[in-house]
């Protein structure tokens, strides 16, 4: 089924379910045209979250690689007039970052959504962690690093 059937359809769970299948076999020189296609979609709700979902999952994949620069640099065209898609392609850069302990900014940090922050805190850079459980922007995110920094070896 191509990109063009799938549009055929009325039913957008049905839609979004071929969507995410496609995006999840794609061919990575095709990817690019993929997420763009898909981003036609009338109904952006469920064409941005099929796109969402595929994002987390690449770059999940990819972030500790080196593959993963080339990779956010290709998506960011695609993303660009999608606010929420381009600012989780960021925030995946920003958890990159933080992971690997390459150069970041704590304002960046604090100014991040929710997701990030509570990933970040569930995470392994000390720095950070210590930063979220003082000034995280939820009491969930405060306690989460809160936890990892009390029970470093259970998280």
């Amino acid at each position: 089924m191509n990109v063009h059937d799938i549009l055929q359809n009325p039913d957008e769970h049905v839609r979004f379910a071929a969507y995410l299948d496609r995006l999840g076999h794609v061919a990575d020189p095709d990817e690019l045209d993929l997420v763009s296609r898909v981003l036609t979609d009338p109904d952006q709700t469920m064409a941005q979250s099929a796109v969402l979902r595929h994002l987390d999952r690449r770059a999940a994949g990819l972030c500790p690689a080196p593959a993963y620069e080339g990779w956010a640099q290709a998506m960011t065209p695609a993303t660009i007039d999608h606010p929420l898609l381009a600012q989780r392609l960021r925030e995946w850069s920003l958890f990159r970052a933080v992971t690997l302990k390459l150069p970041w900014q704590p304002d960046d940090l604090l100014a991040s959504s929710n997701w990030l922050q509570l990933k970040t805190a569930a995470g392994t850079n000390t720095e950070a962690i210590e930063l979220l459980a003082e000034a995280g922007r939820t009491k969930r995110i405060r306690n989460t690093a809160r936890t990892v920094l009390d029970h470093p070896s259970e998280s």
